[in-house]
């Protein structure tokens, strides 16, 4: 979900910076370390717009490269643990069935504690 809400955000933006860009279409003089250029006033809001989004998603592209060094790394270092330990981590649905006899075990003994005892209407439970 919040995958899609990060993509309407981006398309309202676009979307805003595509009209404001198409207001704006005079030449402007843009001052450059060895000179000065006339562009229209458009192509410079579109292709900054442009460039923020290369950067921004370059840097994104970084970070996950990054975050999946970290966990391939997490993973050899987990798997040397578990073979010099000797522990086996536990399935998970291994688990969920241990969950289950403990949830049946405890209703049961609640039945029990039950037994005897009335509702607020009087009827026995």
């Amino acid at each position: 979900m919040k995958i899609q809400w990060s993509l309407i955000m981006a398309l309202i933006f676009a979307l805003i910076t595509a009209l404001f860009a198409v207001i704006n279409v005079n030449p402007v003089q843009v001052n450059l370390l060895f000179g000065s250029v006339n562009v229209p006033l458009i192509l410079l809001i579109l292709g900054c717009t442009l460039l923020g989004g290369i950067i921004i998603g370059s840097f994104g592209i970084y970070r996950g490269y990054l975050l999946q060094r970290e966990v391939k790394s997490l993973q050899a270092k987990l798997v040397h643990i578990q073979d010099a330990t000797g522990y086996v981590l536990p399935e998970p649905e291994k688990q969920d069935h241990k969950k289950k006899k403990g949830a049946k075990a405890n209703q049961a003994d609640g039945d029990e504690s039950l037994a005897g005892t009335t509702d607020n209407h009087g009827k026995q439970r």
